[in-house]
């Protein structure tokens, strides 16, 4: 396992990107495990959260001034391109000296930007098995990965499908492995 949060959202990041990647031409509206999303949906998801980190870490902005200008589509016409932007500009921002340590005004309040790195860490990793389901590539996950969004989502596991953002969870079959656990946390069956 990386030693460092921002060595495992590096790791998060690379893996992710591995997957858009792999996407083919006609692999773009085919359907995912997030029921609402294409393959082309999932992507700018993840995306759009990678863009909104410089703005909030690195410039201190709020969501309201930020705005809406990472709704809608962000993929555009090189959905490849457009991630790799996106993710290089995340992992700078959360890279910079003390951002981590910075306090950052998201829009369930207020967080320190290594929670924000933690949180976006572990949904990097869930929509990275949801990429890989929906394009019939490798779903085992790294250990190192799987262990620290399992960490990451336990405290509030509870909540989330009363969110509206996720299933319900599923129950864990007895002897489960960690991502096993963690995708019946968030309603996904493995």
């Amino acid at each position: 396992m990386p030693d460092t949060l921002l060595e495992t959202n590096a790791e998060a990041l690379r893996l992710f990107g591995e997957r858009v990647r792999a996407v083919e031409d006609d692999q773009w509206g085919a359907p995912t495990p997030c029921t609402e999303w294409t393959v082309r949906d999932l992507v700018n998801h993840v995306t759009a959260e990678q863009l909104w980190i410089p703005p909030l870490v690195g410039e201190g902005r709020t969501v309201e001034e930020v705005g809406d200008r990472f709704s809608g589509d962000v993929l555009g016409d090189d959905p490849l391109a457009s991630w790799e932007r996106a993710a290089a500009a995340a992992q700078a921002a959360f890279s910079a000296p003390g951002a981590l340590d910075r306090t950052v005004t998201l829009s369930y309040g207020p967080s320190r930007g290594a929670a924000y790195c933690s949180e976006l860490t572990a949904d990097c990793v869930v929509h990275t098995w949801d990429l890989s389901r929906a394009l019939g590539a490798e779903e085992r996950l790294p250990d190192g990965l799987v262990e620290f969004s399992l960490k990451e989502v336990m405290p509030y596991a509870d909540g989330l499908a009363a969110s509206g953002m996720y299933a319900e969870p599923l129950e864990v079959p007895a002897g489960a492995d960690a991502q096993t656990r963690l995708l019946a946390l968030l309603g996904r069956r493995a």
